[in-house]
């Protein structure tokens, strides 16, 4: 006869009961990999919900509560004072900057789509010595600051530069207060992304399509604007809403080339920043006005979001 020590085998042959937590946690996740991939896909739009949209409905409590009773105020409106969105209209012609946005947004984006689709045909379309390098050096100039362009350009935009050509000597002419000085800062730092965006596209039309437009007797820039970009569409409105979106919420030139007045061009933010007075915040009205600033953009996010990931994911798949 065998003797049997009590307890002896509890748990030996019971890989559960060996394990920790933790241990078996991931024997479940390997045995079940899609509840994994499920949880994680919740926990990340979780994430981005409360970090993306938390900032809008604390714009949406501030401005419903009354100014006078926002100190101290938790994540609940104290009162309820819709008339503060007519108000916002009242103390401050917020409609005139937002037109400035709009103009400023749509003449930018129609200038880098022009400029983007030439380069982009050069690039997408043409060999020639050193494109590798040129491109790596246009994109190598988004990424440079906007404040290291500051002071030449100001000088620039002001008048205070004159420029000397052989014997003749050229001043620049006062820019300041006028579209011009963030329409063309804004084309520059915009200007890369979509050369690369169109570059990509425009390479991945056939080479038979433009030479058979070109029998029928159609320039290079005729095969460009008939063929190769109605062709591209999904990659020009992505660079297209890309960059319109980039100039609305852009800050930095903005700012610091008007004096903050409707008639001087200037856009939202400067708008926004007017509502604050010597004695006074209204953060109430400010509030309102940036959630009626958001909201142009918001609808055409919402409404673009399909032809800006098809774009950006059929620019990076096709063959």
């Amino acid at each position: 006869m065998s003797s049997e020590t009590p307890g002896a085998g509890i748990g030996s042959d019971d890989p559960d009961t060996e394990q920790g937590p933790l241990g078996r946690w991931v024997d479940s996740a390997i045995k079940n990999p899609d509840r994994v991939y499920r949880a994680m896909f919740y926990v990340a739009m979780l994430f981005f919900l409360v970090t993306t949209l938390f900032p809008f409905y604390w714009l949406l409590v501030l401005a419903l509560t009354p100014n006078n009773l926002i100190a101290n105020m938790g994540l609940v409106p104290k009162g309820f004072n819709p008339e503060v969105f007519i108000a916002m209209f009242e103390r401050v012609p917020f409609h005139l900057y937002m037109f400035n946005s709009f103009v400023l947004g749509i003449t930018t984006t129609v200038l880098v789509l022009l400029i983007a689709s030439l380069a982009g045909y050069v690039f997408g379309r043409l060999r020639f010595p050193g494109k590798g390098v040129l491109m790596l050096g246009i994109l190598a100039i988004s990424y440079f600051p906007p404040a290291a362009f500051l002071i030449p350009l100001f000088e620039l935009f002001t008048g205070n530069t004159a420029i000397s050509i052989g014997m003749v000597t050229i001043s620049t002419p006062d820019l300041f207060n006028t579209p011009a000085p963030m329409v063309f800062p804004f084309s520059a730092l915009f200007l890369p992304l979509s050369i690369f965006i169109l570059t990509t596209f425009y390479g991945q039309i056939p080479d038979g399509l433009e030479d058979a437009a070109r029998v029928e007797g159609t320039t290079r820039l005729g095969a460009l604007f008939r063929v190769i970009v109605p062709l591209s569409a999904p990659g020009v409105a992505t660079a297209g809403v890309l960059t319109f979106i980039s100039v609305y919420n852009e800050f930095f030139f903005s700012f610091l080339m008007n004096n903050g007045e409707a008639d001087s061009w200037a856009p939202i933010v400067a708008g926004i920043l007017k509502y604050q007075g010597q004695f006074d915040t209204p953060y109430n009205l400010m509030a309102a006005a940036s959630i009626v600033g958001v909201l142009p953009v918001a609808i055409l996010v919402i409404i673009a979001q399909e032809r800006i990931v098809s774009g950006l994911t059929a620019g990076a798949l096709k063959e």
